[in-house]
């Protein structure tokens, strides 16, 4: 999260928000964005917005407060024990009752367009929240209307595993499916496929949150984007650690196994991208948590950040500072490098 509002801080400072037209995220960078427009009354943020009210204003609450503390404190009710094993649910109450994010997705702004990323675990697809709508093209679209924002932004928090999913009764939405490639007034009604949906962190099936914009398979830009877009990649994903000390018997073997395959599926997305970036001039950019901004081998801050824990605790404030000004200098270190952040 606060790497990411490092990259957003360098592009206020150059005068560059008021020309973000589409948003896609997962993990931090959906509960960051969500935060960032609770503190400006759910409407985008000038450059100038940005910098004079919400970097205080956020930098104050992340380091004075712990979601994940506000998340246990909900298992103070016991009608909330139901949630032990789908604790997004619980993430979801502090955010609306602690973190004050009110609201459902139709307060959303219309612009920039904003797609909340999470996975279906009944379809293993992507399943995007919108100011619209919200469902995967298995299971088909309900209108988002009355789905609380605190409720889609818990979702980039449920990482199996770890924090669980977010449930959801499907039940309770009507939903409506068209036919691939054809218009929306084709849709029509359908019957859930499933009574309940458990929904994971949209990091689980893409990390980099590149599917609505980016076809992967073609190595081009998807054809609901403007021609000319620039396609900016915040990546604060953990790099795999090196090593292996586990015994036969234990069990996180398995979860080594999995980060091993995570991280493949992760490298496969940006090297795609990458090459898609070096084809032309002017198309984005492609900013790492991990990259170093300094000659020094191993660079501190990179290092630093890039292996810095990923949780939902209280900072300090010198960890907020040095983690949001890595994001800053390794977007300023792009720009200046190739030019292609700012036309």
């Amino acid at each position: 999260m606060a790497f990411h509002l490092g990259v957003l801080r360098w592009l206020a400072e150059n005068k560059a928000l008021e020309q973000v037209s589409h948003i896609s995220t997962v993990s931090g960078g959906s509960l960051i964005l969500g935060l960032i427009l609770q503190e400006t009354s759910l409407q985008w943020p000038t450059s100038q917005v940005f910098q004079e009210l919400v970097m205080p204003t956020l930098r104050q609450k992340l380091c004075s407060r712990s979601l994940m503390n506000d998340a246990i404190s909900q298992l103070r009710h016991p009608s909330n024990w139901r949630f032990l094993l789908s604790r997004a649910n619980l993430v979801a109450m502090a955010l609306r009752e602690s973190w004050q994010v009110s609201g459902t997705l139709a307060d959303l702004p219309v612009t920039p367009e904003w797609s909340i990323n999470g996975t279906t675990a009944e379809t293993g697809k992507r399943f995007r929240f919108k100011q619209k709508d919200l469902g995967d093209y298995v299971l088909g679209y309900a209108s988002s209307s009355h789905f609380p924002l605190a409720n889609a932004l818990a979702v980039s928090a449920a990482f199996p595993g770890g924090i669980g999913p977010l449930v959801i009764d499907a039940s309770s939405y009507e939903w409506h499916k068209r036919p691939w490639n054809e218009p929306p007034e084709q849709a029509k009604p359908v019957t859930p496929l499933y009574p309940k949906l458990h929904l994971y962190d949209g990091g689980v099936y893409d990390n980099l949150g590149l599917e609505p914009f980016f076809d992967a398979g073609k190595g081009q830009v998807k054809g609901n984007l403007p021609s000319e877009v620039a396609l900016v990649v915040s990546d604060a994903g953990a790099p795999l650690a090196q090593g292996f000390s586990l015994g036969a018997l234990n069990p996180w073997r398995m979860k080594r196994v999995n980060d091993i395959m995570s991280d493949q599926a992760r490298a496969l997305r940006v090297r795609t991208f990458v090459a898609y970036l070096l084809k032309g001039v002017n198309r984005g950019a492609y900013l790492y948590i991990g990259e170093p901004i300094s000659e020094m081998r191993p660079c501190p801050s990179a290092l630093f950040s890039a292996n810095f824990p990923t949780t939902l605790k209280r900072l300090s404030e010198s960890e907020f500072d040095r983690l949001v000004e890595h994001g800053y200098q390794v977007t300023s270190k792009y720009q200046r490098e190739f030019g292609i952040i700012l036309n």
